[in-house]
């Protein structure tokens, strides 16, 4: 009877022992992984703000672009506002374009026009903003540069003539 009880106990430590190991484990992945995660924005970083020009709102795109030339960019909203999603921490300039699309900053395909063109009442009508100067519109000519970082951020950029 004893030699019996000596075999459950010595597989009952052996069975604590392999939990154990288990639980180590995984709170060492939790370590791994939980410091990469800032805490309160849930993990996610942004930098968003209104592009004015005499205190009026422009229209177009604005793209923050790095010195390894990735880019990010967001449309203008009716307000001046954008909101640039996940940046990457580091220094960026800020290119401001007037319009979306073409490479001139219009449409790509111009709309049709008389009674040909179809009714479409729930789509906006042209930007209310104002345009950027030209030269905001390039990353050699822009003199807008930002420090990205981590978490949210407010960057309100008041342009100039």
């Amino acid at each position: 009877m004893r030699s019996s009880l000596l075999l459950v106990s010595s597989w009952g430590r052996r069975a604590c022992c392999g939990v154990r190991a288990f639980a180590l484990c995984l709170g060492l992945v939790a370590l791994v992984l939980i410091p990469g995660c800032p805490a309160g924005d849930g993990g996610k970083s942004s930098v968003s703000g209104k592009v004015t020009l005499d205190g009026k709102p422009v229209s177009g795109v604005i793209v923050f672009v790095w010195d390894d030339k990735k880019e990010l960019s967001s449309p203008l909203g009716l307000e001046g506002n954008y909101s640039i999603a996940d940046p990457a921490p580091g220094h960026v300039k800020v290119v401001v374009k007037s319009g979306l699309g073409g490479p001139t900053g219009g449409p790509l395909v111009a709309p049709p026009k008389g009674k040909d063109a179809p009714a479409m009442p729930n789509m906006p009508g042209p930007a209310a903003g104002v345009a950027p100067p030209a030269k905001y519109g390039s990353v050699a000519t822009t003199p807008l540069s930002y420090d990205v970082k981590s978490g949210k951020q407010t960057y309100d950029i008041p342009l100039g003539p």
